[in-house]
């Protein structure tokens, strides 16, 4: 579909007890890469609402999305290692039975091993917003991974992009706009949705005065 990344692999700092999670809880909760797709009924063991997440970061929303939310199936892409194990560690601690991990590109999972009308939702918060001109391209949200998203969900699933900087909120707003499945809950920016918790560097920067736009639209039949 493209060959632009929309991330940059770096080897990053990980820490002794993500480590030991990536090392011993991966097995456990985390799905291969496979050219195949899913039955994320059978993953999950059960028939329920499932919920995709692309790039989770440390996985603190995830692991708390999850656990609030026991009746949902979560499904949380990340490719950096420190944030894997993260979310790994959360998983274990909260006993949580409702989410899974694949470390690989969002647009090779989506694409190869997310069925077709299988999601009830997908979250995107806080994705990187490439700020020079110059590196607009590599953004996430484009037309085209837009319209695979909008594939893989199920009529009235919903889509939610989350960010914090107002230049590529404004240019998710146009994009979504402009796919002919998809159909904004708000006039533009949507209110935070309950489920979607604050972070600590989100509490941080609100105190300073950030932003934060949230945007949320829902597949209709066209």
């Amino acid at each position: 579909m493209r060959t632009i990344r929309s991330f940059v692999l770096r080897q990053g700092r990980i820490s002794k007890a993500q480590s030991r999670a990536y090392r011993e809880l991966l097995p456990k909760y985390s799905i291969s890469y496979s050219e195949s797709p899913l039955d994320l009924n059978r993953i999950f063991g059960r028939d329920a609402p499932k919920i995709l997440e692309i790039g989770f970061g440390m996985g603190e929303s995830s692991a708390a999305i999850a656990q609030a939310y026991p009746q949902n199936d979560y499904l949380g892409i990340e490719v950096h290692t420190p944030g894997v194990g993260s979310l790994l560690n959360k998983i274990e601690a909260a006993g949580l039975s409702n989410i899974r991990v694949i470390q690989h590109d969002a647009a090779d999972v989506v694409r190869n091993m997310i069925p077709p009308f299988s999601l009830a939702g997908i979250h995107i918060f806080f994705p990187d917003p490439w700020p020079k001109k110059r590196h607009h391209k590599r953004r996430l949200v484009q037309p085209e991974f837009v319209s695979l998203l909008c594939e893989r969900l199920k009529t009235g699933g919903y889509l939610h992009v989350a960010t914090d900087w107002k230049d590529y909120a404004e240019h998710i707003l146009s994009v979504l706009r402009s796919e002919p499945q998809l159909a904004n809950t708000a006039q533009d920016y949507a209110p935070r949705p309950e489920y979607r918790p604050l972070t600590k560097f989100e509490q941080r920067g609100l105190k300073l005065g950030h932003l934060v736009w949230d945007i949320v639209f829902r597949k209709h039949e066209i």
